[in-house]
């Protein structure tokens, strides 16, 4: 657990674009394969908290018409992190929106990449406090 918070911190230091390596990850993944189911939920509850952080900056930043894209941004459970959503079926602009569309002169608006970048150390104090929690519970 030790060499994961090294490198996260290692990557923070150097700052740029949001984007973390964990070396050892592989390790905790494994050991996640060998935890009961409960301790599985609270790995999924780390990653959603911690990508909550992400869309309810998210939700500050997406451009706003009719406030149904706002709507679509939600949070994932997912055991090995943490992912964050935008559009849907009756929303399906939010990657034109997002990425832009040449084509149709729509220019990018990244606010999931900017909501993540603007929150990155807060995210991931989160989500290794979690993390860090969980392990000492189960480890």
């Amino acid at each position: 657990m030790a060499d994961v918070i090294a490198q996260v911190e290692a990557v923070r230091a150097r700052g740029g674009d949001v984007g973390v390596s964990f070396d050892g990850l592989y390790k905790l993944r494994r050991a996640i394969v060998k935890l009961d189911d409960a301790a599985k939920q609270d790995f999924k509850l780390a990653g959603y908290n911690a990508a909550q952080i992400v869309v309810d900056e998210a939700k500050r930043l997406v451009p706003v018409r009719s406030g149904a894209l706002a709507k679509t941004i939600r949070a994932a459970k997912v055991v090995s992190g943490g992912k964050v959503y935008a559009g849907k079926a009756k929303v399906p602009y939010a990657g034109p929106i997002h990425f832009g569309w040449a084509n149709r002169n729509i220019r990018p608006n990244p606010f999931l990449y900017d909501a993540a970048d603007r929150r990155v150390n807060e995210v991931m104090d989160a989500y290794l406090a979690q993390i860090y929690e969980i392990w000492n519970r189960n480890i």
